[in-house]
């Protein structure tokens, strides 16, 4: 059963006390909160058998590479990945894609080529891509947004050539919360012989993700957003394209042998782990999924849906507060992207901060989505497990606090 007072109380931070207002956090797009079981499970590490992985043979060191590879085969059934090994651990989303950008696109895009990506893109999803054309000869080419906030389908369509190789898309925008229809266009990608990779950064957390059954080629995540620490992210990719991909960087654990005449590279995973790991962080990520887990995906997005249907109508009510991104709760992730009147979204932030109330203010790493629709920033709530519909009134009547103050 998804009780969420009962959630609640799994998070130190949301049950400090001792403060003149108690936390509404309304900024898990960012970065979501963390459960006891999380900050434990990295503590017991620390505090019990703090060693380094793969190399010790002593008992601590063996416990730590169990819990580190068991966390991986988490990771690997938590997406249904087809095999552990398709599971590589980076620092967060933004290095799985540099990853792609560098390994596999080095070797794949070349003059002529095209890489399409779209408007509503966080910038890890945009300056690989740029960047890694800029080097080869490539073009970038964008999907457009809507004024309603969804992919310009048809556009998309016409993009389609045999020159596309890579089309790399948000399974969830960070800003508009929109959820794009990631299945045509994976089917219509692959139709032209060209790859596709999600940036799952805010889709993993928030819903169900199934690799095998999207049929996607890569998928980047990170942890901090889904319940785990900060500094752990994950690349998913097909077993075939990795071990067709040279190594992203080199040194440490991704070696097999090592001489003066040359080297070769270890199995995958670890061909693209160089260098000592995120031992705990990978283990407090592990926890996290089994959290996640217990409560259920299914149940995460359907409370997400319930909670974004209340605050899109309460928010619809607040006088001059213009909201982006699809209209239906069912089209749209937990994040909703608004401006109130003329105040400036820095403005807005800083009144519901002085309220309890946290969100985000700003582009949100996505300035050419912005200047699409003719903004410099715009404030951001977002929503996730531990949020109720009393913190959507406690955000309106914060809101409502902005426009006395503001008028």
């Amino acid at each position: 059963m998804f009780d969420v007072e009962k959630i609640i109380q799994d998070f130190p931070i949301l049950n400090q006390g001792g403060t003149s207002k108690p936390l509404t956090y309304l900024d898990s797009t960012a970065s979501s909160q963390k459960p006891t079981a999380v900050i434990e499970a990295m503590d017991t590490y620390y505090r019990e058998y703090n060693a380094n992985v793969h190399r010790g043979i002593y008992q601590i060191s063996e416990k730590a590479s169990d819990a580190y590879e068991k966390s991986r085969k988490k990771v690997g059934r938590f997406i249904n990945a087809r095999n552990w090994r398709e599971i590589i651990f980076t620092r967060n989303a933004t290095e799985s894609l540099n990853l792609v950008a560098y390994s596999w696109g080095q070797a794949n895009i070349k003059a002529g080529d095209v890489i399409i990506t779209t408007e509503m893109e966080h910038h890890a999803n945009l300056i690989p891509w740029q960047q890694l054309a800029a080097r080869n000869g490539a073009t970038v080419k964008y999907i457009p947004v809507t004024e309603q906030g969804y992919l310009d389908m048809a556009a998309f369509e016409a993009m389609l050539s045999p020159e596309v190789k890579l089309v790399a898309v948000t399974q969830m925008s960070n800003v508009l919360g929109t959820i794009p229809p990631i299945d045509d266009i994976i089917e219509k990608a692959h139709a032209v012989g060209a790859l596709v990779l999600l940036d799952g950064a805010q889709s993993v957390p928030h819903m169900p993700v199934d690799v095998q059954a999207l049929d996607c080629d890569f998928l980047a995540f990170s942890g901090h957003k889904m319940l785990g620490p900060t500094g752990i992210g994950v690349l998913w990719a097909r077993e075939e394209i990795l071990n067709a991909m040279p190594p992203f960087m080199t040194g440490g654990d991704m070696i097999k042998h090592v001489s003066f005449e040359g080297s070769t590279w270890n199995d995958l995973p670890w061909k693209f782990e160089a260098g000592t790991p995120a031992i705990a962080e990978v283990i407090g990520l592990g926890y996290a999924v089994d959290y996640l887990n217990t409560l259920g995906m299914d149940n995460i997005r359907q409370h997400e849906i319930d909670i974004v249907t209340y605050a899109l109508d309460q928010l619809n009510q607040v006088e001059g507060l213009r909201i982006f991104g699809p209209k239906t709760p069912e089209n749209r992730g937990g994040s909703i992207s608004f401006t109130l009147g003329d105040i400036h979204p820095h403005d807005v932030s800083a009144i519901l901060d002085s309220e309890g109330v946290a969100v985000r203010a700003g582009h949100h790493c996505a300035m050419p989505l912005h200047e699409k629709f003719g903004l410099a920033a715009t404030t951001r709530a977002s929503f996730y497990i531990y949020n109720t519909n009393s913190d959507v009134d406690r955000l309106v009547i914060g809101l409502d606090k902005c426009l006395n103050l503001m008028a």
